[in-house]
């Protein structure tokens, strides 16, 4: 018993602050939070066919998710239980940046709270995507950039380099990330950390692992540029800074905002935390190229468990007497009470009737991040409801077809999740894959399918009669809690083709 009770004791403050993220969102994982997100469906498509690139994010997290399933089958329990255990992972790791930095027990213990209860992690955390990994590897490297400066270890650079890169292949804002702390330790006496061959070798080690996803954008015409710059112009809603700041201050929690706001102040002047300047002025960059970029709010998201952490660390040395004991202790208890009222909000806890009315009760809406009217349940909810649904009115469709047109018949989605829910559930029809002119859809091509005769998700029958003679509306899916574009839901089955699929599809390339 006593090795055991030592053992217990000797766990750090993080990872019982870790154990409490993770049983918090327990329900939500075994229940399978309202179903699988739209991303999701795109994401398992593009595991079954991989490759050292995809239009709109590099492999490493469909690598991963293709081990997933291998190991488990397409099982939605794994899909809710890494997210989750990444979240829990993220909190850890900001107590960890907080004991860098010098903080006690109790600064790592609100590090992690604060990250823990964060609304925009555990929204993140809900379902399978790159978004879940990027926090962990931008804060991995951090961690290592703060030894570095503690140190001086500048060998330290070869691992920073080996996760550097694995954060290329998850996503490509680990380029910002990493150019805005180069920016920041050259605008510092840390500057001394860039000195020598060791910053040059842990460059090439990123470089090394990123080659692969960079010669694949070479060879596919740079398709992710052209996936940011349509998403900029057309998807991402504009904000202005004051809205952008509004929007972290919500998805980090509104009472965190003292704690952040202390944390990057401390970060500038604090004479016991002023040496990590570097990480103050990569997160200003940050804020200022997601606002030019009209970035969505999230994207800054990954950098917040620095100031966080800072923040901790410079509560935890202003409340030294027995006052500002309990003061911080008071604080923490009120981020945690706080963190659990808005839980049921980002975490799908309750039944959806019961979590629209939760939504109302406390008045609080989510940010809205893309152009288009605002829903009762905000979009990581969602996109989740539906898709089954409209499988199964896809399949009637096709069933309604003779055994000639069925061999003919190809299905068109308007966008990926259309796509990505027929090729996941349609097998259980006997439903061909599907096709479509969204993202990664357009370069797997129009399938092997005539399309003779297609059934089109969505869309106008005006738009359709200019490749269809014959465009017939089989039936309209409703769904009341699907984003808007997928509700209402027209089926067509269109005959007679003006043109073949092959003509037709440079016309339909979507990257967006």
């Amino acid at each position: 018993m006593n090795k055991v009770t030592a053992f217990l004791a000797s766990l750090s403050p993080g990872f019982w602050v870790a154990l409490g993220v993770m049983a918090v969102q327990l329900p939500a994982v075994l229940s399978g939070g309202f179903g699988m997100f739209r991303d999701e469906f795109y994401y398992v498509a593009c595991s079954d066919r991989l490759a050292w690139g995809f239009v709109d994010h590099p492999p490493l997290s469909i690598f991963i998710l293709r081990l997933l399933r291998l190991a488990f089958g397409d099982s939605l329990f794994v899909l809710r239980l890494v997210p989750a255990l990444a979240v829990a992972a993220l909190a850890w790791l900001s107590a960890k940046l907080a004991k860098e930095m010098g903080g006690t027990g109790f600064a790592q213990f609100l590090a992690a709270l604060a990250c823990g209860m964060a609304p925009v992690y555990l929204a993140v955390g809900s379902f399978y995507s790159m978004n879940i990994f990027e926090p962990l590897c931008w804060m991995g490297c951090a961690w290592l950039l703060l030894r570095m400066v503690d140190s001086g270890r500048r060998e330290l650079w070869v691992p920073f380099g080996v996760l550097a890169g694995l954060a290329l292949l998850n996503k490509h804002s680990m380029l910002f990330f990493g150019a805005t702390l180069v920016a920041g330790l050259l605008l510092t006496r840390e500057r001394r950390l860039l000195a020598g061959k060791w910053p040059w070798i842990g460059g090439a080690i990123a470089m090394w692992f990123f080659l692969p996803n960079l010669l694949w954008l070479f060879r596919n015409d740079w398709a992710t540029l052209e996936f940011m710059r349509n998403a900029q112009a057309w998807k991402n809603l504009p904000m202005s800074p004051l809205e952008f700041l509004k929007a972290q201050i919500l998805l980090q929690h509104p009472l965190t905002l003292p704690l952040w706001l202390a944390g990057l102040a401390a970060l500038f002047f604090h004479p016991r935390l002023k040496k990590f300047r570097c990480f103050g002025i990569a997160f200003v960059f940050l804020f200022i190229l997601f606002v030019a970029q009209r970035g969505k709010p999230y994207y800054l998201s990954p950098a917040f468990p620095l100031l966080l952490a800072a923040g901790a660390v410079l509560v935890d040395r202003f409340s030294s007497g027995r006052l500002g004991r309990v003061a911080r202790g008071a604080y923490a208890a009120l981020l945690a009470l706080g963190g659990l009222a808005l839980l049921p909000m980002w975490v799908p806890l309750l039944p959806v009737e019961s979590h629209i009315r939760y939504t109302r009760a406390i008045g609080m809406d989510p940010p809205q991040m893309e152009r288009g009217r605002k829903t009762e349940l905000h979009q990581v909810y969602a996109d989740r409801f539906g898709w089954q649904e409209m499988v199964a009115v896809v399949a009637r469709a096709y069933g309604s077809l003779t055994p000639d047109e069925q061999a003919e018949c190809a299905i068109y989605g308007q966008n990926y999740g259309e796509a990505g829910a027929v090729d996941f559930f349609g097998w259980r029809y006997g439903l061909p894959k599907a096709i479509a002119g969204h993202n990664n859809y357009w370069l797997w091509g129009p399938g092997e399918r005539s399309g003779k005769v297609l059934i089109i998700i969505g869309g106008d029958r005006e738009d359709h009669l200019q490749a269809y003679e014959d465009v017939t509306l089989f039936a309209v899916h409703t769904n009341p809690y699907a984003m808007p574009y997928e509700s209402d839901l027209p089926i067509w089955i269109c005959r007679r083709p003006k043109v073949t699929l092959e003509q037709i599809w440079p016309q339909v390339k979507h990257f967006g």
